[in-house]
């Protein structure tokens, strides 16, 4: 699989920002992706660091299942994604956040 192709997009949330910046306690560096379907944690952490030209320390990966909404007068549901949070070196960050 292409590492474009793996790396769909950067999720920015209220979550993922907090996530992302170092505080006093050395927490924070972590960063949320949408990820491929398919794509496991040694493809993903290949992609990112190809892509952002970070060190990754390590990947954990969420499969979200897709919601039950209601369109006029049936029912459908929204497509089911995976999402990675990716942890990186202190030393390093991206400028997405």
């Amino acid at each position: 699989m292409d590492i474009y192709h793996t790396v769909i997009r950067p999720l920015v949330t209220e979550k993922s920002t907090r996530q992302s910046q170092t505080g006093n306690d050395e927490r924070g560096g972590a960063y949320c992706f949408e990820v491929h379907p398919e794509a496991n944690k040694a493809q993903i952490k290949d992609a990112v660091q190809k892509i952002y030209g970070v060190k990754v320390q390590s990947v954990r990966t969420i499969n979200r299942p897709g919601k039950l909404r209601r369109y006029r007068f049936h029912f459908g549901r929204t497509r089911h994604t995976k999402k990675a949070i990716i942890t990186v070196d202190p030393n390093s960050h991206i400028d997405l956040f």
